[in-house]
């Protein structure tokens, strides 16, 4: 069944391995009949600083409190385009993908500043709208993503933490967070340090890992039912 898949891609070099994997991604996957939306951020001129210039309402014109304003915004209609332009894709895809290259074990600050902005209180969480009740719930998400160094540096008890570890923050606050189910995240290792024979067979698995995950469900966001409140622990029996 064809999909649509929404890929917000931060890299702020079109030439780059970042480039490449997102071009390969809307030419197979359109070849193979679903539809691609790509926000390449740094094209656009994505501004990542969150303030009074994501609405065009006011809620409280002498103090900013972000989900105030946000949930304001939700009820009046009141994003600026920019934003709802975002919220619309986000809504409208089946597959949320972000690519983009790891920087100090985290995403790119204009990523970071899509997040922010974009995932807005009201709009797409709040209100009992999170994890197996979230914005996401029936859409997928996934990491793809480049790294600096090879993959035998992100395992347990080697130099730099767990790469599971390092994707908690995305996978789990932001994509399960929101209600998506998370699918296997692909990892170009140390992509800028090979050949481009080696670059050429890594853009080929990225490939194959796409079209072999549109029909998988992915892992699916925490059952709110199994961590009741108020100290949200999971369930024992």
């Amino acid at each position: 069944m064809p999909l649509k898949y929404f890929i917000v891609h931060a890299h702020h070099e079109p030439a780059s391995f970042n480039g490449a994997m997102t071009r390969r991604a809307l030419a197979d996957l359109t070849a193979a009949g679903h539809e691609v939306k790509v926000s390449d951020l740094y094209t656009m001129g994505f501004d990542p600083v969150s303030d009074r210039r994501n609405f065009t309402t006011v809620a409280n014109p002498a103090f900013l409190k972000q989900q105030n304003e946000e949930r304001h915004a939700t009820e009046h209609n009141g994003f600026a385009p920019d934003i709802a332009a975002e919220m619309d894709k986000l809504a409208w895809c089946d597959v949320l993908v972000f690519q983009f290259p790891l920087w100090w074990f985290s995403i790119p600050a204009i990523l970071k500043g899509w997040v922010d902005r974009v995932l807005a209180a009201g709009r797409i969480y709040g209100g009992g709208k999170w994890y197996s009740n979230g914005f996401g719930v029936g859409k997928r998400a996934m990491v793809s993503m480049t790294t600096g160094g090879p993959e035998a540096m992100y395992r347990q008890d080697c130099l730099e933490p767990p790469m599971e570890t390092l994707l908690v923050p995305i996978e789990h606050g932001v994509f399960w967070f929101n209600g998506f189910s998370v699918l296997p995240a692909f990892i170009a290792w140390s992509a800028a340090h090979g050949t481009d024979a080696d670059r050429h067979v890594t853009l080929d698995r990225y490939a194959a890992h796409l079209l072999a995950h549109t029909g998988t469900p992915g892992r699916p966001p925490l059952n709110l039912a199994d961590y009741p409140p108020p100290n949200f622990a999971r369930k024992t029996t």
